[in-house]
């Protein structure tokens, strides 16, 4: 029989043998992955997480979050078990650099890609005034609102450090762009508003060849000179100009295309009355408007 080996012998193998297995393991830490950690020590320079390495992962300050105005203290407590991500592989001493930002900005993309794809409208913060609009904030996220697309367009300043609701009309995550429109959502809005039927006041915005844009409380209809009267025009700059405020009826809205087409020829008692008393036509619009419904109404009848 072998002789049975004292209780210290086993001891001292199991200690040599533990730590020789521990001085050649090979951590296997690249750059791109994805590793859980958990928050071990808090420095002026960032914090450092313990991944299973040989040493404690250094993540930098400036990549602990989205934002490093709260302090890491704060952001990353002490214990915390999170995921992030390597962006540095592991140096002589076996210390990797880690990246909690660009996880979370990863993430913030999806979350926009989402957002964008239901067209939903979202809260954004105003950072910032530029000669072309204004910067935002979204989920850490940095955006851009043109003028032309914001409510206020004059006295963009006033709007720095307020909340404005919006919608994306521009996504790009390779370009790191985000564009926003205010406008849109209020389109949306009133278009929400308008009815087939219903007589409205708006201004003429625009003069083109086959008729009138009226801006109807922020949105423009179109106005085709087929439906302006039953008479003929020889030219459009001489009947309507721009600004004047004009009574219209709305007589179709596709929705799917957020347009929708007006009429004044609805509003007339004979053909070609708007061309020789557009302000007798005005004046009783409501009324006018009320007999062509009746008298559509009693043809579809007979």
């Amino acid at each position: 029989m072998a002789p049975k080996s004292s209780p210290s012998n086993q001891s001292s193998f199991s200690m040599d043998d533990f730590a020789l297995a521990l001085s050649r393991y090979d951590y296997q830490f690249e750059k791109g992955q994805v590793v859980k950690g958990k928050v071990v020590q808090h420095s002026s320079d960032g914090a450092y997480v313990d991944i299973g390495g040989k040493s404690s992962a250094l993540l930098p300050l400036y990549e602990a979050g989205l934002s490093v105005e709260a302090p890491i203290e704060e952001i990353l407590p002490l214990g915390t078990e999170i995921e992030f991500l390597i962006v540095k592989e592991q140096d002589a001493d076996g210390q990797v650099t880690l990246s909690r930002r660009q996880l979370l900005l990863k993430e913030a993309w999806e979350d926009v890609s989402q957002i964008s794809d239901t067209k939903k409208p979202v809260q954004v913060r105003i950072t910032g005034v530029n000669k072309g609009g204004v910067t935002a904030e979204f989920n850490g996220l940095n955006a851009f609102i043109p003028r032309s697309h914001l409510i206020e367009k004059n006295d963009l300043d006033s709007l720095v450090g307020q909340t404005l609701t919006a919608n994306f009309i521009e996504v790009d995550q390779d370009k790191n762009k985000l564009v926003l429109s205010q406008r849109e959502i209020a389109k949306a809005a009133m278009m929400d508003q308008l009815v087939v039927g219903n007589l409205v006041t708006g201004t003429v915005a625009k003069v083109q060849p086959y008729g009138y844009f009226v801006d109807c409380g922020g949105v423009s209809g179109l106005l085709h000179i087929k439906q302006i009267s039953g008479g003929t025009i020889e030219n459009l700059n001489s009947l309507f100009r721009v600004g004047q405020q004009i009574k219209v009826a709305i007589v179709e809205i596709d929705e799917y295309r957020n347009r929708f087409s007006l009429s004044t020829k609805v509003l007339e008692a004979f053909p070609g009355e708007l061309l020789q008393n557009m302000a007798a036509v005005m004046d009783n619009a409501e009324e006018r408007l009320e007999q062509y419904k009746a008298n559509f109404a009693n043809a579809q009848q007979n």
